[in-house]
């Protein structure tokens, strides 16, 4: 097998491919061009987002040459894949200020300085501003049926919720096997990674390309990562985590990673570090609090660099650790059963004693003044984790002034 791809399958990263052997066949023959798209609907990614980013870096390790396709002219229009209503539609100025910005992250995460594998941001409005409709109907959209998209689980899973989807949207698929296509044409590109829910859009560009041409491309998608609690990976009761340091600071990212469930440090340190796999393995019997610092220290200093990266972790010492301030608050101890039996902030809150009254939290909480471990808390449901403590004992903050460490037993 490739050793690009047996890496991608190594790292976890593998779950359909549309001709697996030839592809295999075709890597080790020669570097080739790959892209994966972004939609441009916020003005940063998230972490939901960065398994495609890791593919992206993979890419380059292997020598092959990653496009990133933004998507400004399909943000227009709205995914419905993994989607249960219509997104809201971005003006012009909001989509190309998305896009500007999310080619600023992307960059921090790839190699730009080799012109070999230099990633090559195109997009997508550039061609599909100026498509003419009916020449786009006969030319494009007779390959396509009616019964066979109505098959796709992006279009299936809203029709059997009755939920509406728009013609709009509907295009949607068209456009990305169009993208394919025109990146096939201008870039020689031959393959499009995605996400597991993107393998109907992505088999429908590499048939697309098969009517049009003799050329051979491929599609590879990834899995849909998940945390161990079920949770959907990139978003917390706190909301997203972003790659973006002006919505989200550095420190904030270093401890989302220091948080992670124990059955997830391993898997996610394959996904979302360069560490080499068999040293990976080798850590299995390591201290689970030395592999989450590992993680949260290798995924931020990718980011937001090594500097960050250790100021985080210090922060996070001195708030924690035997010789800080955070040994030295006043405490309480709290038994292990309660948090396996729902314990939520509110009531959290109470039994700490820095509040007497629920309606109080609650409107601090609104007012975002009740922290846990120095992030705000602005869920009001949020239950307490056994992932929210550090060796045992979190910090649990009102305001600036009132805080109590809170022992877990």
């Amino acid at each position: 097998m490739n050793k690009f791809l047996k890496e991608f399958k190594d790292r976890g990263y593998f779950y359909q491919c549309t001709n697996e052997e030839e592809l295999s066949e075709l890597l080790d023959k020669k570097k080739i061009k790959a892209y994966i798209g972004f939609d441009c609907t916020a003005e940063s990614l998230h972490v939901g987002s960065l398994l495609q980013i890791m593919c992206l870096r993979l890419l380059q390790q292997h020598g092959h040459q990653p496009i990133v396709l933004l998507g400004g002219g399909t943000t227009r229009i709205g995914d419905p894949s993994g989607k249960d209503k219509t997104r809201k539609i971005l003006s012009e100025k909001e989509i190309e200020k998305n896009a500007k910005n999310i080619e600023k992250i992307l960059k921090k995460f790839l190699v730009t300085t080799n012109k070999k594998i230099k990633p090559i941001f195109v997009n997508n409005y550039k061609w599909l501003k100026n498509l003419n409709y009916i020449s786009f109907l006969r030319d494009i959209g007779k390959h396509f049926t009616i019964n066979k998209m109505l098959t796709f689980d992006s279009v299936k899973a809203r029709l059997d919720r009755e939920q509406s989807l728009s013609y709009m949207e509907f295009n949607y698929m068209i456009l990305q096997a169009y993208d394919f296509l025109e990146l096939n044409k201008i870039e020689n590109c031959t393959l499009q990674i995605g996400g597991s829910d993107q393998w109907g859009n992505i088999v429908n560009g590499v048939d697309l390309i098969k009517r049009y041409s003799d050329n051979h491309v491929f599609g590879l998608t990834t899995p849909l990562i998940t945390l161990a609690s079920g949770a959907k990976m990139g978003k917390t009761a706190d909301g997203a985590i972003w790659l973006d340091k002006k919505f989200l600071s550095p420190y904030d990212y270093w401890q989302f990673w220091r948080n992670t469930d124990d059955k997830d440090v391993i898997k996610f340190l394959k996904f979302f570090t360069d560490e080499k796999l068999d040293e990976i393995d080798n850590l299995n019997n390591e201290d689970i609090n030395n592999l989450k610092i590992l993680l949260a220290n290798k995924t931020t200093e990718m980011l937001h660099g090594k500097i960050e990266a250790e100021k985080s972790e210090k922060i996070a010492k001195e708030t924690f650790s035997d010789n800080s301030s955070g040994l030295n608050l006043p405490s309480i101890q709290i038994d292990k059963s309660l948090i396996k039996n729902s314990l939520n902030i509110i009531d959290l809150v109470i039994i700490s004693k820095l509040e007497n009254s629920k309606s109080e939290v609650r409107r601090l909480i609104k007012g975002k003044a009740i922290k846990i471990n120095n992030q705000i808390i602005e869920n009001e449901k949020i239950l307490i984790e056994k992932n929210f403590f550090n060796n045992n004992f979190l910090k649990l903050s009102i305001g600036k002034k009132r805080h109590i460490k809170i022992i877990l037993i």
